[in-house]
């Protein structure tokens, strides 16, 4: 920018010089005139169109511009020129001379200063450069260090997870919200989650263990008898097929239950919608009273409607009748009906009943009031516990009230 201005400024003083010499030339000697406008540190020099110079003169400082070779041009021009290695911005315009013939009147002058004041500057920016690049460079060593920390810890304790086995979580700094943070979080969060879904593994493979292991020895006792005693007693034989076959459902039943525990809260796939109570009550009842010839009474005076999972809400129903058909030889009674805007149902039995003690501990899984009795009668003791996590899914509280001996009344409260 500073060279385009000095050609700019060269051009122009030529243009004027040129215009003011035209006017002027006859009536004032034309080397007097010419040195009125010699700049400080250049040469005015006119050159004929065979390049014979008519006229050169020298600014004291720029002498050895006398022995440069001139050329004539047939219009205007400016550029910058080098002459013994230094630079000068040269300009050239056509006018006419004393006697008549047109000539180049061509200005040139030193852009020395302009070159030195640049390598100054030069010097300056490359200065400033190195020394701003230095903290540059320095805090984003360090900034580099601070964004990839998170990163680098998340590694190592990825790395101390696979070497060890063991859960790890990252500790993180809560002062900031940043992407990082927000990474690390969820970082944990996966962990909290893994670790959750480890342990109901190790659950459920602890509980199927457990659980499994006496149907499986009643059935491999059962077809041991028959291999041995079948053939010749065919009671033998009926009662063990009978054997196998209850302990072999028991079996399915209790697996079911056991993967739906093992299940995370989320999985449970809640699917809610407006649902009539009193019509699925009284269509759950009829399926169970059909399919385990026991009577089942509903009582309502009233439609119910709520905003549930009619699946999930059937098989809640389904767990607790079942208690109720294994305890009590009597009818069940389901009632059905609002406290306030709240739905209720009701399941009450005349069975044996729960005693006080045990009341707190029915919904631990395998846990038996009579283990005896349950056992016989192809209780698993998770039916409960299975009834609590839908509850809970469902959003229904559920309260147990039962006396011994007299039987137990179950209340859903939506």
């Amino acid at each position: 920018m500073m060279i385009e201005k000095e050609l700019e400024q060269i051009k122009a003083e030529t243009e004027k010089i040129s215009n003011e010499v035209s006017e002027g030339i006859k009536q004032v000697d034309p080397n007097q005139l010419l040195r009125a406008y010699l700049p400080v540190d250049g040469m005015i020099h006119v050159l004929s169109v065979k390049d014979k110079s008519v006229a050169k003169i020298t600014s004291p400082s720029e002498k050895a511009l006398k022995d440069m070779q001139g050329t004539y041009f047939a219009g205007e021009k400016s550029e910058i020129i080098t002459f013994e290695n230094n630079q000068y911005a040269f300009a050239s315009s056509p006018i006419i001379w004393t006697d008549g013939s047109i000539v180049n009147l061509q200005v040139t002058k030193s852009i020395t200063t302009t070159n030195e004041i640049l390598s100054v500057l030069r010097i300056v920016l490359v200065a400033t450069t190195i020394i701003s690049v230095i903290p540059v460079l320095l805090s984003t060593h360090f900034l580099s260090n601070l964004i990839t920390r998170p990163i680098k810890t998340m590694t190592e304790t990825m790395k101390d997870i696979q070497e060890s086995g063991q859960f790890k979580k990252i500790q993180l700094e809560e002062k900031s919200r940043d992407e990082l943070v927000e990474m690390g979080i969820t970082f944990n969060k996966m962990i909290d989650l893994l670790q959750t879904n480890f342990k109901k593994q190790e659950q459920f493979v602890s509980n199927a263990s457990h659980e499994l292991k006496t149907p499986l020895t009643i059935i491999e006792s059962y077809a041991d008898l028959m291999q041995r005693r079948g053939k010749q007693r065919p009671e033998v034989m009926d009662e063990s097929i009978e054997a196998i076959h209850s302990e072999a459902v028991r079996m399915s039943d209790m697996i079911e239950q056991l993967l739906l525990l093992a299940k995370h809260d989320e999985k449970w796939n809640i699917d809610k919608k407006e649902v009539n109570i009193t019509e699925l009550v009284k269509e759950s009842s009829k399926i169970f009273q059909n399919a385990y010839h026991r009577t089942v009474e509903v009582n309502t005076d009233e439609v119910i409607n709520t905003v549930t999972d009619a699946q999930k809400l059937k098989q809640l129903l389904f767990i607790f009748l079942d208690n109720a058909k294994k305890y009590s030889e009597e009818k069940i009674s389901i009632y059905i009906e609002k406290n306030g805007e709240r739905p209720i149902i009701r399941i009450a039995d005349r069975g044996i009943g729960i005693p006080e003690n045990d009341l707190p501990k029915i919904y631990d899984r395998f846990y038996r009031v009579d283990k005896a009795r349950t056992r016989k009668q192809g209780g698993s003791g998770l039916g409960l516990s299975m009834a609590k996590e839908i509850a809970e899914a469902l959003n229904i509280h559920i309260q147990v009230e039962s006396v011994e001996g007299i039987g137990t009344t179950v209340t859903l409260t939506f």
